[in-house]
This record gives C-alpha cells, sequence and structure tokens, in this order.
C-alpha cells in the first residue's frame, strides 16, 4: 500500500551566513508545518531563480530537461519527497507519458528545481515529515522549533540583506 503523501510548497531557499550551506525550505500547503531540506548552491541557484521569475541566459540542466521531456510528450506528473535516511532526503519524480508512468529515483534538490519549471506538484510522505519537520504550533516540537527559528533567523533573508535567495514570504510565522 502506498504511503500517504501531503502537498508541499517551496516556502523559501536561503543561505546560511556563516556557512554558506544553501536549504529549500518546504512549507505543508494545508498546515502551519515546514520541511527544511539541505541542498548544493547550484540547485539552491536553479530554484530561487525560477522563483523569482529570473531566466538564465543559457538553459540550466534543469531547463534543458524539462525542455526534453515536453518535446518528448512527457509529463512530470508530481515530484515525492518519499524517504529520509540519516541526514540524507530521497525523492522521487513520476514521469507519464507515450511509453506508460514511470516513477525515477532522484535528489531532492534535482526533483525539486524540475518540479518549479514545470509547474508539477510537490509532495512529502508522512513518514518524512513526522522525522522532520518543524510544526510551530506544536508544543512537542517546541525544542525543535526554536532550533529551528534561531536557523532560519541566522539565514541571509529580506531586511537589509543582498542574499539572492531571501524567501517570497518574509514572515514565516514563527
Amino acid at each position: 500500500m502506498a504511503e500517504a503523501a501531503v502537498e508541499m510548497v517551496v516556502d523559501s531557499v536561503r543561505i546560511h551566513g556563516a556557512t554558506g550551506q544553501h536549504v529549500v525550505i518546504l512549507r505543508d500547503v494545508r498546515r502551519e508545518r515546514f520541511l527544511p531540506i539541505w541542498i548544493g548552491s547550484w540547485e539552491a541557484n536553479a530554484i530561487a531563480m525560477r522563483l523569482q521569475g529570473v531566466a538564465p541566459e543559457r538553459p540550466f540542466t534543469h531547463d534543458l530537461f524539462a525542455r526534453t521531456l515536453a518535446e518528448l510528450g512527457v509529463r512530470v506528473e508530481q515530484v515525492t519527497i518519499r524517504d529520509l535516511t540519516g541526514d540524507t532526503f530521497r525523492a522521487t519524480i513520476i514521469l507519464d507519458g507515450p511509453l506508460g508512468r514511470h516513477e525515477v529515483d532522484a535528489r531532492p534538490s534535482d526533483a525539486l528545481a524540475l518540479a518549479v519549471r514545470v509547474d508539477a506538484p510537490i509532495l512529502a510522505t508522512s513518514e518524512v515529515l513526522a522525522r522532520a519537520a518543524v510544526q510551530p504550533s506544536s508544543e512537542a516540537d517546541e525544542t525543535r522549533l526554536s532550533v529551528f527559528r534561531d536557523f532560519v533567523n541566522s539565514l541571509g533573508g529580506p531586511g537589509g540583506s543582498t542574499d539572492p535567495f531571501a524567501e517570497r514570504d518574509p514572515d514565516p510565522g514563527f
């Protein structure tokens, strides 16, 4: 039986000022819950540029892949953040086309960069969310939330920052 999945959206892409590491923050569309996923700088740039409506001079790999799929008549049905092993998230891209439906294993960063290009739904399994999501309204997660809040506040963002990865919504409600 397939595990239940929850629809998510990319809330923001940020850069940690002290370390220079990048994180994409997914937000549950139905309730106040966030899933932070550390990603590489290239993928962070690809996601952030698309969210900001900035087109690169030459296509990024994710743009090329999206165009190739479209030319072949293949649609990205959805992207799912499906597993968390240690600190490593795993994703699946579900494709539907002339040769049928296919599930492709992918890094979450690549899957998300593709999803934002083709407006595909982004899902996360309930198991992944139970293990890694931060929920501001949950008293049990208050310690995790405090750590997450401190972390988010340490990241570059709006209000004087020149960070091109600044979140779209300057107040995530923490």
